[in-house]
């Protein structure tokens, strides 16, 4: 079960689409060019935005949503019953949405640099201390946080332009180390005589017996057939804070905290286990397999091999590893074979 806490309110800003001048939330005409805000500006939420203590901004926050007037569009607070600009019945009126969780905003740079006259001004100001021109919202290079699932203020958030060159780059990068690999271990770049000289086989058979085997600290639910069983439920606190636009310029912080609860049980299964491993060795091209005798509450595991061939060639000696024993039993002694190699040396095929 969720908890919500209200931690209080903080002021949002929005861009004026008439002059890009940015202007403090409860503000309802822009300062730098004196457009009336449209219904359809988003709030922001601001780089060095602080916990109004105001009590006046505080009872404003926690108004409501403030409407559009429907004959002449100006925005007016929640509470008014007419249009403070035409008089209009706010009947007709436009609630601005609200309810959206907002992104955070990027920290602000140290400076920002006017678009109009050149002038750095600190990356808090909204208007250029030099000519009044309204100053572009100053932001600094941040690690992106983890994925999370996008709120509705984030799928209003103006989109980053994709770095295609940059991702162009990365692909190039991948294809050529791949296309490198290829030709590195995958592609022959060098072809030997080779005469077989020797063969070895070893061959392993493991006997198995349902044994008793203790899990400790296991997450989740036991196995249906485990006995002995104890377990613990290990609860945490979650908690999260997050700013829900309130329509009026606002926004209220809210923490929701959540139990998060997870089982660990300590239990006893049985299952096989290898209590030992017969192996053979052999020189020659016939590999065999141990038989022993079990009990009747033992069984054999599969059975496994390893095949080594021995090839003499103008550089060396070879080791070449067949993969099967069908394969194993073609290379008789002193037949001829070629023998194709990577650039590092490795043995790409075995032919006749």
């Amino acid at each position: 079960m969720n908890r919500k806490e209200s931690k209080g309110f903080v002021q949002l800003e929005w861009v004026c689409p008439n002059c890009d001048g940015r202007n403090p939330g409860p503000v309802k005409t822009c300062q730098n060019c004196g457009a009336p805000q449209p219904d359809n500006v988003q709030f922001q939420r601001a780089a060095d935005e602080k916990m109004v203590t105001d009590e006046k901004a505080v009872a404003a926050a926690k108004a409501g949503a403030d409407i559009h007037c429907g004959f002449c569009g100006t925005r007016n607070p929640a509470s008014a019953a007419t249009c403070s600009q035409c008089g209009g019945d706010l009947k007709e009126g436009k609630a601005r949405q609200a309810g959206q969780v907002l992104q955070a905003a990027a920290p602000a740079s140290k400076a920002v640099t006017c678009t109009n006259c050149g002038t750095e001004n600190p990356g808090s100001e909204r208007i250029c201390k030099q000519c009044g021109s309204p100053l572009p919202r100053a932001t600094a290079p941040v690690i992106a946080p983890a994925a999370q699932t996008q709120t509705p203020a984030a799928a209003n958030a103006p989109t980053k332009k994709v770095n295609w060159l940059l991702f162009g780059g990365i692909g190039a990068a991948l294809l050529i180390c791949c296309i490198a690999a290829i030709f590195m271990f995958v592609i022959p770049s060098k072809t030997l005589a080779g005469t077989v000289t020797d063969v070895q086989w070893q061959t392993s058979v493991p006997v198995q017996e349902i044994q008793a085997v203790n899990h400790s600290n296991e997450s989740g639910n036991p196995p249906s057939d485990a006995y002995n069983v104890s377990c613990r439920d290990d609860s945490r606190e979650v908690c999260e804070e997050k700013s829900i636009d309130k329509g009026n310029g606002f926004a209220e912080v809210v923490q929701e905290c959540h139990t998060e609860t997870t089982q660990y049980c300590d239990y006893t299964v049985d299952e096989w286990n290898t209590i030992q491993t017969y192996t053979l060795d052999g020189d020659d091209l016939y590999p065999v397999y141990e038989n022993p005798n079990i009990s009747s509450d033992q069984r054999l595991g599969s059975a496994s091999e390893v095949f080594h061939v021995f090839l003499s060639t103008d550089d060396g000696q070879i080791t070449y590893e067949p993969g099967s024993s069908t394969e194993f039993q073609q290379f008789e002694i002193g037949s001829q074979w070629n023998i194709k190699l990577n650039a590092v040396g490795g043995v790409v095929s075995v032919e006749r």
